[in-house]
């Protein structure tokens, strides 16, 4: 049965530059307010809000302005967790998020506060607030030194014919997951856990999310603004990051160990950094193509989030805000 605040757990999804990492803290701030007040009152606390990140690449430390890393003055005092968890040198898959980000909630639950998750990692959010049965397989090197050899389409050639399910929902343009892919299948011989999409999402018209003895109602709330105001604070937003020493960034990563092949693997900002550095694309061409595939990249958030009809959608963060605001009664 739930309850109140403390029994919901609030997921905040989007495209990149669409206002999620804010609207989280605005919501945790308002909250923390509430808890005073409540407290001051003599009324029963309110909880106060801690955030857990879903994204891919801010798991990594020293990965800050490519990823859009949240600084600490914009964390205005919250709690914030996975972020800068392991060096770029080192694997970090949806498994490793999934325990990390189950711990955390349960950490966050332990203390009648609020969890709130924002990314925009699609399979790795539904694979925490589904539990998702995800097989645990160790990285092979050696296959994936094979592996890297050959062109995406043969990759995604070879993952279609030892696993046509996955295929489907794989990143077809991801070398990085489809290698991935590849390796579980060869390793499970094709018989992966498998999870029908569709039938996750709507399951049931309350969605709970499980841990331990506590039952908490999932609350999805997207922020998608109009292709054409999403364009232009992705290309508001890239020009800013160029100004904040993202090259910089980059050749620091490659100086401190961390190869070009990996920061390719990286992608975005990474890759098409690390390729300007290496002299392989002019300066106007690095910036040319990482516009075009950061606004790609951002189609495919939504292609991915848009199967979910449990997601409410909103086309500015304070409308969603607004809505949070009366539904936690903060």
């Amino acid at each position: 049965m739930i309850k109140n605040n403390m029994d919901k757990l609030i997921v905040i999804v989007g495209p990149t530059a669409s206002g999620k990492s804010d609207l989280a803290v605005e919501i945790a701030l308002r909250l923390r307010s509430g808890q005073a007040t409540s407290a001051g009152s003599g009324q029963a606390q309110k909880p106060a809000g801690e955030i857990i990140s879903a994204d891919s690449r801010q798991v990594y430390r020293g990965m800050d302005i490519g990823t859009g890393k949240i600084t600490k003055k914009e964390m205005r005092g919250i709690p914030h967790y996975l972020l800068d968890v392991v060096s770029p040198k080192t694997d970090f898959n949806v498994t490793k998020f999934k325990k990390l980000a189950r711990k955390k909630i349960e950490e966050i639950i332990s203390r009648n506060h609020l969890p709130i998750i924002a990314g925009g990692t699609g399979f790795w959010i539904d694979s925490l607030i589904y539990n998702w049965p995800i097989p645990e397989i160790k990285a092979d090197k050696e296959l994936r030194a094979r592996l890297e050899k050959q062109t995406i389409e043969k990759l995604f050639n070879k993952l279609n014919k030892l696993d046509p399910e996955r295929a489907k929902d794989v990143q077809a343009k991801n070398k990085r997951r489809l290698i991935r892919a590849i390796e579980i299948a060869i390793a499970t011989k094709g018989n992966a856990p498998k999870f029908d999409l569709l039938a996750y999402y709507n399951k049931t018209k309350t969605q709970i999310f499980e841990i331990n003895d506590k039952k908490l109602k999932i609350i999805i709330i997207g922020i998608k603004p109009s292709i054409t105001e999403l364009e232009q604070k992705i290309y508001k937003r890239l020009i800013s990051r160029l100004n904040q020493d993202m090259i910089k960034e980059v050749k620091n990563l490659h100086s401190n160990g961390v190869s070009w092949k990996r920061l390719d693997d990286f992608g975005l900002e990474y890759r098409w950094i690390s390729r300007y550095l290496r002299g392989k694309i002019s300066k106007d061409e690095m910036v040319e193509n990482l516009y075009r595939n950061i606004r790609k990249y951002a189609r495919r958030q939504m292609t991915w989030f848009k199967r979910n009809r449990n997601i409410k959608w909103f086309n500015k963060p304070p409308k969603a805000e607004d809505y949070l605001k009366r539904l936690l009664n903060i």
